[in-house]
């Protein structure tokens, strides 16, 4: 009998549909190295595992899908604020886009 891994995703945790993050809890073995490198403390500690507790802070630099030795966490990086930011920093441009709360 397979096991089902709970998925939780960005629209299922606070309904906004600003990012790509997906967050796999039952793969999640509470190392600790997605809230260590999250600059926007999007993951926070628990008993067993991570908690996704801000998911509308993340601007999917893609740290924690690097950092994360059991592949629980999946996001698309290079398509949100970071690489607008980034972007706008080697292009010149004073206006950033990204989004509509972007760099909040």
């Amino acid at each position: 009998m397979a096991m089902e891994i709970p998925l939780i995703s960005i629209e299922q945790a606070s309904g906004n549909e600003v990012n790509t993050l997906r967050f796999l809890p039952g793969r999640c073995i509470g190392c600790g190295r997605c809230w260590e490198v999250c600059p926007h403390g999007v993951f926070t500690p628990g008993e067993k595992c991570a908690h996704l507790d801000a998911p509308e802070r993340c601007m999917e630099c893609g740290a924690c899908q690097r950092n994360c030795p059991s592949d629980a966490i999946m996001v698309d990086s290079g398509v949100g604020c970071a690489t607008a930011i980034i972007k706008a920093a080697l292009t010149g441009s004073k206006e950033v886009t990204c989004g509509p709360d972007c760099c909040r």
